[in-house]
């Protein structure tokens, strides 16, 4: 972290180092919000300056891509108050999601501003005009891209700290700036020495700049509005917790719901073994809850599987394992279950497949059940095939 936020954050925001408290974390939000409204509104003021001194379409331009940054540290902060709010009765998962909607409205500010700018390019060059030469604008400009460089590292540095999607957006909106800014302080040193007109131009890549990232930013707020796979850490994370102990033999259907920077739900299958005395089971499934519940920050639900682990059923089942396999690697089964009949015996299993799998589920069945009847004994796979979803 930069060390005027860290400064600041000192002084003002109790207990700052421990992020993953809600009051914390908001505090960070609000402290950002705050330092990027008064620094660019004043790369605002200074760039209209320089922008009515030098003519320049291209700096006046980028002065009002500072204030548009202005208004979206005042979505961020508004953002980071709302996300605040307790659970109530019509939201009882709690308003979490309203920091992604806020980093959504930051990137569509984004892209407006690149529209527009992109507009006056355009006209600046089809209607080229002359551009004045002035120590103050490069000066103005220089010190911009030194201020802008600054924030997008402490945006950046605190939007990973405190796993911020709106704090990161603004990070890359930071990022485009000092990339815009270099584009014009470049067309202005350039245009003044050579007399070519390319002030229109210079304000056509700040606008596809400008635009560039706010589609990233875009992208990376829908996506945990849509309901994005969790991270293959956190996964991981859920699988060494909950697998850690011994009385439970696996686990399947992982399922993460997303409310919102610390604020999840998890939902998950464990199985344990069908002979095992069930109260216990049960006793060790709760202790595993409240284990998620304090070191993920999380609500976890876990539904317990009763499977049976007698030497023949581990061995049959490892043996319809490899042969799944055959059909794609990646697939997994679970809940496994031996029926015997008079004529045949069943084994009963759900298959795990990969969203990318170039086959539909019905002919994973089909070819999961043709692999199956490959096994010596008269075998049948009443099998179901699913997607996961982490």
């Amino acid at each position: 972290m930069r060390p005027l936020i860290q400064l600041l954050a000192k002084r003002l925001i109790p207990n700052w180092q421990h992020t993953e408290d809600p009051a914390v974390r908001r505090g960070y939000g609000v402290l950002c919000g705050v330092v990027g409204i008064c620094l660019n509104v004043l790369l605002f003021l200074g760039k209209i300056l320089a922008g009515t001194v030098s003519g320049s379409i291209a700096i006046t331009a980028d002065a009002f891509n500072n204030l548009s940054d202005a208004g979206s540290s005042v979505v961020t902060l508004l953002g980071f108050k709302l996300a605040a709010q307790e659970p109530d009765r019509d939201h009882p998962f709690g308003h979490g999601r309203m920091e992604y909607i806020s980093g959504l409205v930051v990137a569509m500010l984004i892209l407006l501003m690149g529209v527009e700018l992109l507009k006056s390019s355009v006209s600046k060059i089809l209607h080229p005009e002359e551009v004045s030469f002035s120590i103050l604008a490069l000066v103005i400009l220089a010190v911009s891209i030194a201020v802008k460089f600054y924030m997008s590292l402490y945006n950046r540095a605190v939007g990973k700290r405190i796993d911020s999607a709106a704090m990161l957006a603004t990070a890359t909106d930071s990022r485009s700036d000092v990339l815009a800014t270099t584009a014009v302080l470049a067309s202005t040193v350039v245009g003044h020495f050579t007399g070519l007109p390319i002030d229109g131009w210079c304000g056509l890549v700040v606008a596809v700049l400008i635009l560039k990232g706010g589609f990233g930013a875009a992208v990376d707020t829908v996506s945990p509005l849509l309901g994005q796979a969790p991270a293959p850490e956190l996964v991981q994370e859920v699988e060494q917790l909950v697998l850690a102990h011994k009385e439970i033999v696996g686990i399947h259907d992982l399922v993460v719901h997303d409310y919102g920077p610390g604020r999840l739900m998890i939902t998950l299958h464990a199985e344990v073994p069908a002979d095992g005395d069930m109260l216990e089971l049960h006793d060790v499934v709760d202790t595993v809850e409240r284990e998620l519940a304090v070191k993920m920050r999380c609500v976890a639900t876990i539904h317990m599987d009763p499977v049976v682990t007698d030497e023949t059923t581990t061995q049959l089942r490892n043996q319809v394992a490899q042969l799944v396999q055959t059909v794609d690697p990646r697939i997994t089964i679970h809940d496994f279950r031996i029926v015997p009949g008079p004529t045949h015996t069943n084994l009963v299993f759900d298959a795990m497949v990969p969203f990318d799998l170039p086959m539909e589920e019905k002919a994973v069945e089909r070819a999961i059940r043709d692999k199956v009847r490959q096994l010596p004994g008269n075998y049948y796979a009443v099998v179901h095939a699913e997607t996961s979803y982490v």
